[in-house]
């Protein structure tokens, strides 16, 4: 049987991946899809602990939903940046967007 501790390790594992991704690579695609990864692993918790503590509810589930928006608003205001990046200068390499300091 799966229990709670299940989902959280998957979460957990899910979460350090995201981590990974998101300070390792230097493509800005690939941090993005990183930071997605840890919000579908917070996603993962909350309708695990939402299921496991109080079944009769969907806090849970509205919480993800709402999770879910913000990461997909976030897609696309990310997306966008990152295309008009690429088309100026030919390159989305993170370590070479220095020129927005001051």
């Amino acid at each position: 049987m799966i229990t709670l501790n299940h989902y959280l390790a998957l979460g957990g594992l899910l979460f350090c991946l995201g981590l990974f991704g998101a300070l390792a690579k230097r493509n800005a695609v690939a941090v993005l899809m990183g930071i997605e990864l840890m919000l579908n692993a917070v996603n993962i918790n909350l309708v695990a602990f939402n299921h496991f503590l109080e079944p009769a509810r969907v806090t849970g589930q509205i919480f993800a939903i709402f999770v879910i928006v913000v990461a997909a608003a976030e897609v696309a205001v990310g997306l966008a940046l990152v295309l008009n990046i690429y088309r100026r200068r030919l390159d989305s390499n993170v370590d070479d967007l220095d020129w927005l300091r001051w």
